[in-house]
């Protein structure tokens, strides 16, 4: 990989268009900060990301899967935003009361970061609510919550690894983008998989929990949603085993990295 990077800057470099000058990258791909220094350009990394993201790994909190246990078939909502989404105390307030409204069993991944203060951000009483049908933990074993059969849809900030785990899981999803990429593929989810459904602001930016109830209720009462998700979980199946395509595409690349 490290020769890759050098080739590849060599080519733009020896080319007339813009030049790369400084590379940025995080402790966790330190070779790429070593190609920056024999090629005699400048590099920077975020200490502070890698930390952060080494921290939530370590906070995975697998007793959610205990619950889930206990939990009926495909019925649980599953919330996760990722590693960066933020929410103002309104919209975390609205969330809250959103997700209660719908009256079904939820597993929320409540980062300590998600919002400001976030014991004295819930809404009066609602960290008291039935534990039976509602767990909030600080990060979740992502792969094997999506995986469990209590999990009726995926309510997601859309990342790209969220979306690939969702679908090779065959499981719907209420998406609500933050940033960057996710737009896209919130996008693609709905108009061109049509497994999804978004949300709707009011005029003052926020999305009230009245519309996240009728969503959540829409979305589960259709029962096409699931179909077509289990549909594309075939199609993710086929195309990661030997002979199809993704397989080869991995396979390919390797073997240009080896090159």
């Amino acid at each position: 990989m490290p020769g890759k990077l050098e080739e590849l800057i060599e080519n733009i470099n020896g080319s007339d268009k813009d030049k790369i000058t400084c590379i940025v990258a995080d402790e966790l791909l330190g070779w790429a900060l070593k190609v920056a220094e024999t090629m005699q350009i400048k590099s920077t990394f975020d200490k502070q990301w890698t930390w952060k993201f080494s921290r939530l790994l370590l906070l995975k909190d697998s007793t959610c899967l205990e619950w889930l246990d206990q939990q009926p078939a495909n019925l649980v909502i599953y919330v996760a935003f990722g590693s960066f989404t933020v929410f103002d105390q309104i919209q975390f307030q609205e969330f809250a009361l959103g997700l209660e409204l719908t009256n079904k069993p939820f597993l929320w991944v409540v980062r300590p970061d998600l919002t400001d203060n976030n014991n004295d951000a819930y809404p009066k009483g609602f960290i008291k609510g039935a534990a039976t049908r509602r767990r909030m933990v600080g990060w979740a074993p992502q792969q094997n919550v999506l995986g469990h059969p209590s999990v009726a849809c995926f309510l997601s900030h859309c990342g790209w690894n969220s979306t690939m785990e969702g679908l090779s899981n065959g499981i719907p999803f209420l998406c609500w983008p933050y940033f960057a990429d996710q737009f896209f593929n919130q996008s693609y989810i709905c108009d061109v998989w049509k497994v999804e459904l978004g949300f709707n602001c009011d005029e003052n930016g926020i999305i009230k929990q009245g519309e996240i109830k009728n969503k959540v209720e829409q979305l589960l009462n259709d029962k096409t949603f699931k179909a077509r998700a289990l549909d594309l979980k075939e199609v993710v199946s086929k195309s990661a085993k030997e002979g199809g395509c993704s397989h080869n595409n991995f396979n390919n690349f390797i073997e240009w990295m080896k090159a």
